[in-house]
């Protein structure tokens, strides 16, 4: 896929300049960012698709209404997302984030509103590219 090609490019540049110039960002910031991922899960495990589609990124919303032909907040709810899991580990590179969960990672982006979600639903491929359920085009 070209948008999850596009997503891991630009997150492995971001991760290679904040590891060169060793970035480190409070425990306030990761507490954001990772309560923005699990209030996603949460939101569309308690079938609340208009709270979800709220936490995420104005191209992810836009992707999915055009996929689904449907509007977000009814969409997000088909999407196979797992339910909210703890976080194990997040990484915030400037204006980007990964959010690492026991059954789940999310990658958000910062906006002048605050954090949101860019993709959900993702599982590692090793080398290859994330596989999201859930991305913006």
């Amino acid at each position: 896929m070209r948008t999850s090609r596009s997503l891991m490019a630009a997150f492995a540049m971001v991760t290679v300049v904040a590891l060169a110039g060793g970035c480190a960002d409070s425990d306030a910031r990761r507490d954001a960012i990772s309560g923005v991922a699990v209030r996603l899960l949460t939101a569309a495990g308690a079938g609340d698709g208009a709270a979800a589609c709220a936490l995420l990124a104005p191209d992810t919303v836009e992707a999915l209404e055009q996929s689904a032909g449907a509007s977000c907040a009814e969409a997000v709810l088909d999407e196979d997302l797992p339910e909210p899991a703890g976080v194990r580990r997040v990484d915030v590179y400037g204006q980007w984030a990964r959010v690492v969960l026991a059954d789940d990672t999310e990658f958000l982006a910062a906006f002048p509103g605050g954090w949101r979600v860019v993709a959900a639903g993702c599982r590692s491929r090793g080398e290859r590219p994330y596989d999201c359920v859930l991305q913006g085009g």
